[in-house]
């Protein structure tokens, strides 16, 4: 029996294959046109369905399906993609039995207003945590990747993963980001940050923030109420693996992935050092 691909041995494939994706998105930003709305509610940053989410899932599919068709393999679109049925399987397996994942449009609504704040996710999931993470940033052509125990690295998209250099420190502006349903704590947080809440504070900006600007430094600490393994989680893994404080609302470390419904965890904390973290946890608890 053939070895199984390591997590660097996937992205290493995908990488070409993900970089025609990103140069997809750009062109097609200007051009995209919305399908019909997914069925979440009133959440306006979940509710968009485009092309692009559907085109770029296709063609990372095509690429795994060809090159590791005995991987596990969940797709934010699996329920509207032709290809789901082939996969092995959607779901999380055992212990060194992998799962990739794919958001093919992180922040599509910041996507379809024109902002460049969207990504391209890609996990490798083990049934006890992350084994990497690679997130694109089609508008700016590169990408931060992380292997677990190694930290952060970025990378210019048009380069190989052997050119990626190690994330550096930076000094983070005092700007947190609450996500959805999280406006109720901005009040504990106002004496001594700037808050910007999803719900209250969105604007059509092709600068507005996402999670991800933790790592350039325009944030210092995020929280979101449900950490999706495909999007938020990631991001909160890629945070802890640079040496970021992330906790559960109740400060205790997140949980094995296997040990979660849903693809999700229910509420993360990252702050970017104990005295940020301490008190994001003060004011969810209070």
């Amino acid at each position: 029996m053939a070895a199984k691909p390591s997590p660097r041995e996937i992205i290493t494939a995908l990488l070409p294959h993900l970089r025609v994706a990103a140069g997809y998105a750009r062109y097609l930003q200007a051009k995209i046109q919305s399908l019909p709305d997914k069925d979440t509610g009133n959440n306006v940053f979940t509710a968009a369905l485009t092309d692009a989410d559907l085109s770029i899932q296709t063609l990372v599919e095509v690429a795994l399906l060809g090159t590791f068709p005995e991987l596990r393999f969940f797709g934010e679109e699996y329920e509207s993609s032709r290809n789901t049925k082939y996969f092995r399987s959607i779901e999380l397996g055992e212990q060194g039995d992998y799962l990739v994942t794919l958001d093919p449009i992180d922040g599509t609504k910041l996507y379809m207003d024109g902002s460049d704040n969207y990504l391209i996710i890609l996990c490798i999931l083990n049934a006890d945590d992350y084994e990497a993470v690679l997130t694109i940033s089609p508008a700016t052509n590169d990408y931060w990747v992380t292997f677990r125990g190694e930290g952060i690295f970025v990378g210019d998209l048009a380069k190989d993963l052997t050119a990626a250099v190690p994330l550096r420190t930076t000094q983070h502006k005092s700007t947190i980001l609450l996500g959805w349903n999280m406006a109720y704590v901005k009040s504990a947080l106002d004496d001594k940050y700037e808050v910007i809440d999803l719900e209250n504070s969105y604007v059509r900006d092709r600068n507005f923030p996402n999670y991800k600007n933790i790592f350039s430094g325009d944030l210092i600490g995020w929280i979101t109420k449900r950490g999706k393994f495909i999007d938020s989680a990631a991001l909160a893994w890629m945070a802890k693996e640079a040496g970021y404080v992330v906790s559960d609302f109740n400060g205790l470390p997140l949980q094995p992935l296997s040990s979660c419904e849903n693809y999700s965890y229910q509420g993360i904390l990252v702050g970017v050092n104990e005295e940020v973290h301490r008190d994001l946890l003060a004011a969810v608890q209070s």
